[in-house]
This record gives C-alpha cells, sequence and structure tokens, in this order.
C-alpha cells in the first residue's frame, strides 16, 4: 500500500454521524507540526478535508510506510469508530500533492 489517499468520513458504518464533531480537526492536529513562522501545520499525510460538502481525513497510502506509527494510529482510531473509509477518486488538481 503505497499509492493513493484513504478517505475517512465522519459516518459510521451503520450510517450515524460520529460525535464530537470535531474529531477530524483533534485527529489531524496531533499529527500537526508548529512550523519556524508559528504556525500549525498539517501532516502532508493526514489532512482535514472538505469533499462534496462533508467533512473528511485523508490520508495518504504513504503514510504507512513513511510513518508506521501514525499510520496505525489514525487508521485504528477509524476501525474502532467503526467510521467508513474508502479510496480516494479524486483526479487532476483535486488530488492532495505529497508535498502538502
Amino acid at each position: 500500500m503505497s499509492e493513493g489517499y484513504l478517505v475517512i468520513t465522519g459516518v459510521q458504518e451503520n450510517g450515524k454521524k460520529f460525535r464530537p464533531s470535531d474529531w477530524i480537526e483533534r485527529l489531524s492536529s496531533t499529527l500537526a507540526s508548529f512550523q519556524v513562522d508559528h504556525r500549525l501545520r498539517y501532516s502532508s499525510g493526514v489532512q482535514p478535508c472538505m469533499i462534496e460538502g462533508e467533512n473528511c481525513l485523508v490520508v495518504a497510502r504513504w503514510l504507512e510506510t513513511a510513518d508506521p506509527a501514525a499510520y496505525d494510529y489514525v487508521m485504528g482510531f477509524a476501525q474502532a469508530n467503526r467510521l467508513r473509509i474508502q479510496m480516494d477518486r479524486r483526479t487532476g488538481k483535486r488530488t492532495l500533492s505529497r508535498e502538502g
């Protein structure tokens, strides 16, 4: 698993909305870092994103080899909370870059 992105939505497998509603910001912030300009920058491997009007968490599949602990943490959270996970099917300019 090294190419592409996974999209984790705030909807559980049973169709219910996951709470708390700010889980995406909380989770992505744990993997973010402060830069020299004192601004918080999200990891290029885990980023909050709006897709078709829905807040989602986009996870780069390359993260599994680049930072297995971070990948396991995010995917474990999603699986434990039975969140929907699917492949990101966006193409062209709509895709995320590895540089972040």
